[in-house]
């Protein structure tokens, strides 16, 4: 290191999870020197966790790739990226002329919706495509919460954030938000955030099937059966109507079918319940009251009661009782967002606010959610012969044969296409299998700013951050790799190949950073669109012929719950006024917003849709199975130094001791004779996986836990780093098949499984030599 050049400092927002800390960075020609958290950011005040400090391990990764590589007999060759374009082009074309547009599938990860340029330009490639074929972690996540959010509000983006500054009582359902950070709630510093409630004389509440990170620091902890969080929420409903404790306030009004609602639990009392979910009946109902009576309060719930066989309608029952005790739209309850880039009311005047069962899946009829079809179903698409059948397949940022159910009939899959393209930077468990890679810049090589995860935040703030680093020679942004592939895409004939070109020519002068502009200029605390160098004359006239008086945009301009009061900014925001606050902006707390963000058109909130109501009869059909059970109940976790699997190729990040265990009650190790460090082999009706015990009295009985995001023992990849700790992986036991019928999300939490001790092999060796000598 050269003492004489001068250290730099970089501020900018980590994207390695949802919680949009802020970092500063220290550098020197070229070299990261330290990644600390960022005090004087608006939203994490300083607060890091270790992915953070791993930046610098992602950028410095020998395993990352940085230029197309493609498959050949003698492995993987680098070509060009002219080449590599055109390949990838030649190939979905063929195999659409061949078999149908819908022969193309196309997955895309959850890293995407941390890149500003993969949310702005993928878009247009999938229409490109115009493939109905379509996945994405959706299904493996939040697509309940989607769901419920179109059908509740009018639309799919619009997700209810608890106000957890301002709470007195939160209770949170199968979250861990210690471990995530927050999910579907950015809310970095959340140690801090609980213990300000507890300092407000407020409580903290955790009901899980284990005692999790954030249960340690929570005032009470409950434990409760994997799959039956929806009889819970059915009985504290109950309650509520019982004891004459419902009460919308001002959004009664606005919201139907109250009766509905109470005609539909009254059989669900917590004694009816009780035994099915561990928790007795007096402590449903104190949770019930202790909801409707705590002026401001909350209840939260995650993937434990998102990815679970009854997903659809628990995230529903959720959401009722926070409107029905009062608590949506209100301080301290769950609130909403008003981002700077603000795409939820762009998207709903361009009429895109989500869509439900338009179509199905091909082999087993299950419903599409806003053009994408569940991940479950991505391989029984392509293995299964027929007109539709998936024959190329593209991947996005992601990692399906680990993330996604049975992983290892998906490697059967991938392995049988005609042609796989990967637009990702790792060879891993899933590109492995492709024949073309295109890898993108990295992190730090391009500019920053969270689009998606504004929306989910606790506070609104806005912060964008240029490119630290020039990227490489000869490499691509993610948005010039989308741009060039629908540029060759779009082009069919004559006609279309002009009009491609020239959208592709305006479209790369404006950039991922220009759209975003555009996004800021028109959102609720934008400008009023004066042209901009980046854009030019050619944006001036658009802007013109945008703010007409009749154009339905122009309201847009003026929109916000902070109106004028925001103004104290001095400045406008657009791209070039945000850039000039390296630390980002403080733009409030939540604010109500109730009924102007209501997207229905009659501004009215349905509290009882069909399909929801119609799922509790298959709620009624299962008590009886639930009771009964399973011998062991299998559910994932998290830990803070996991999120994506790659993330495992940071030797900071997976250094200590083993983390992928199966946790298991001492009671159960016990009958099943399983050893704490040794191995048990884990059983469900799709496979098995061999995994060390951890043996813990913070786990129910009845139910075993395993990690998400390892398994990186797959041959053909380069995660060198990663190999040394492979693990195994969750999703090799999990089973496609199963799918909440209402939504078709996967069942990640509560699988069945069987659990048996595996013998080293010098006890085994011994019992063999034992068996022989009784034998003579």
């Amino acid at each position: 290191m050269n003492k004489n050049k001068e250290i730099k400092t970089h501020y900018r927002t980590c994207n390695l999870c949802e919680a949009m800390c802020g970092i500063e960075i220290k550098h020197q020609e070229g070299e990261i020197l330290s990644i600390k958290g960022d005090k004087q950011d608006p939203l994490s005040h300083g607060h890091i966790c270790p992915k953070a400090i791993a930046l610098k391990d992602l950028h410095v990764d020998k395993d990352r790739l940085k230029h197309p590589m493609q498959k050949t007999e003698n492995g993987w060759k680098r070509i060009s990226w002219q080449k590599a374009f055109n390949l990838c082009a030649e190939q979905i074309k063929k195999t659409q002329r061949e078999f149908g547009r819908d022969s193309v599938g196309v997955y895309l990860g959850n890293p995407s919706v941390h890149n500003h340029g993969t949310l702005l330009t993928a878009l247009p490639f999938l229409k490109a495509l115009r493939s109905k074929k379509r996945f994405s972690a959706t299904s493996n996540d939040q697509l309940p919460h989607m769901l419920v959010n179109l059908h509740l509000f009018g639309h799919q983006g619009l997700f209810p954030i608890p106000d957890i500054d301002h709470t007195d009582l939160f209770i949170c359902l199968g979250s861990n938000p210690v471990a995530s950070n927050g999910s579907l709630m950015s809310a970095p510093g959340i140690q801090k955030r609980i213990k300000a409630i507890q300092d407000r004389d407020g409580k903290v509440v955790i009901i899980d099937p284990r005692k999790t990170e954030t249960a340690h620091i929570a005032d009470e902890h409950l434990f409760i059966k994997p799959g039956t969080d929806c009889l819970l929420l059915l009985a504290m409903l109950q309650s509520l109507f019982a004891e004459g404790l419902v009460d919308i306030g001002r959004l009664e009004r606005y919201c139907d079918d109250q009766d509905l609602i109470k005609s539909a639990c009254e059989d669900f009392t917590p004694e009816n319940v009780s035994e099915h979910t561990g928790i007795a009946a007096e402590t449903i109902r104190e949770l019930a009251r202790r909801l409707a009576t705590t002026p401001r309060a909350v209840l939260f719930g995650r993937m434990g009661t998102s990815t679970q066989a009854f997903g659809g309608v628990t995230t529903w029952l959720i959401y009722l009782l926070n409107i029905l005790t009062g608590h949506l739209d209100q301080r301290g309850g769950m609130m909403f967002t008003k981002p700077a880039a603000d795409v939820i009311e762009v998207g709903a005047l361009a009429g895109q606010k989500g869509h439900f069962n338009r179509y199905q899946s091909r082999v087993r009829g299950l419903p599409e959610f806003s053009g994408e079809l569940p991940a479950s179903t991505m391989a029984e698409e392509i293995l299964t012969p027929g007109e539709g059948q998936i024959r190329s397949m593209i991947t996005i940022a992601g990692n399906p044969v680990i993330s996604s159910p049975n992983g290892r009939k998906l490697e059967e899959a991938f392995e049988s296409l005609d042609f796989m393209v990967s637009i990702d930077f790792y060879l891993n468990e899933t590109t492995c299998h492709a024949n073309l890679i295109l890898p993108p810049t990295g992190p730090l090589e391009h500019s920053h700013f969270d689009i998606a995860f504004n929306m989910i935040s606790v506070r609104n703030t806005a912060k964008y951050s240029e490119a630290l680093f020039e990227p490489e020679p000869d490499t691509r942004h993610d948005w010039q790799i989308f741009m060039e592939l629908t540029r060759r895409l779009e082009a069919k004939d004559l006609r279309s190949r002009v009009e491609a070109e020239a959208k592709y020519q305006i479209l790369s002068r404006i950039g991922a950073d220009g759209l975003l502009d555009i996004l800021l200029r028109f959102g609720p605390y934008g400008t009023r669109l004066p042209a901009t160098d980046r854009i030019g004359s050619f944006l001036s006239e658009i802007s013109q012929d945008l703010l007409k008086p009749h154009h339905p945009l122009r309201r847009l301009l003026a929109m916000g719950p902070y109106g004028s009061a925001n103004r104290s900014l001095q400045k406008e925001l657009s791209l070039n006024s945000l850039a000039s606050y390296p630390h980002g902006i403080d733009l409030g707390p939540l604010q109500p917003c109730f009924p102007e963000r209501i997207f229905h058109k009659d501004q009215r909130i349905p509290l009882a849709p069909d399909l929801f109501i119609d799922d509790l009869t298959r709620v009624r059909e299962a008590i009886d199975s639930i009771a009964s059970g399973h011998p062991l109940l299998l559910i994932g976790r998290r830990h803070v130094r996991s999120n994506n699997s790659w993330l495992h190729n940071s030797h900071r990040l997976i250094k200590g001791k083993n983390r992928c265990t199966l946790i298991i009650h001492p009671n159960d190790a016990k009958q099943l004779k399983l050893n704490d460090g040794g191995l048990a082999k884990v059983t469900s009706n799709v496979g098995s996986i061999d995994i060390p015990v951890e043996i813990s009295e913070e786990i129910m009985p009845g139910v075993v836990s395993i990690p998400h995001g390892w398994g990186h023992h797959r041959q053909g990849t380069l995660l060198s780093v990663a190999e040394t700790k492979p693990g195994v992986s969750l999703n090799d036991i999990t089973d496609d098949q199963h799918v909440d019928a209402l939504s078709g999300v996967s069942v990640l939490n509560g699988v069945p499984v069987t659990v048996k001790a595996v013998q080293s092999k010098k006890k085994t060796v011994r019992k063999r030599k034992k068996a022989s000598a009784e034998a003579v």
